[in-house]
């Protein structure tokens, strides 16, 4: 990890990231649920993804993000077939952590409120460590 990277990632940054829910992002297909609207599991990884999208290009090629925490309030069932949008925000960076906040909205209205937090890696060492088993 390069210290200019760590300077790069200033709290403000955003970005939006959309899904239109199919069939595999339902929570009877992901085995959280029993019926066929999107699954948690599924909103927190299109969170997470926006949050990836906001600081990715103020990463160096050996850098990368890695999920960490998140808390999610999961408010309205969204069916199959209809779009949902993730809206991250960047809205603290101490040292190598990174925390968010996401709005998921449809059609105007809140869906989840999540936040999140992620950590500034290098690929490669990350990679290293997890391979030690």
């Amino acid at each position: 990890m390069t210290a200019g990277s760590a300077r790069r990632c200033d709290p403000g940054l955003k970005h939006d990231r959309t899904l239109t829910v199919e069939t595999a992002h339902t929570a009877a297909s992901v085995g959280s649920g029993n019926v066929e609207v999107l699954a948690t599991p599924a909103l927190l990884a299109l969170a997470e993804g926006a949050c990836c999208d906001a600081v990715a290009a103020d990463l160096t090629p050996e850098e990368t993000s890695v999920g960490t925490w998140s808390e999610v309030e999961h408010l309205r069932a969204v069916p199959v077939g209809e779009t949902v949008c993730a809206h991250a925000t960047l809205v603290g960076h101490h040292g190598r952590r990174l925390e968010f906040t996401v709005n998921v909205e449809h059609d105007g209205d809140t869906v989840a409120r999540v936040r999140h937090r992620r950590m500034l890696v290098d690929r490669e060492r990350f990679l290293a460590g997890i391979s030690r088993g």
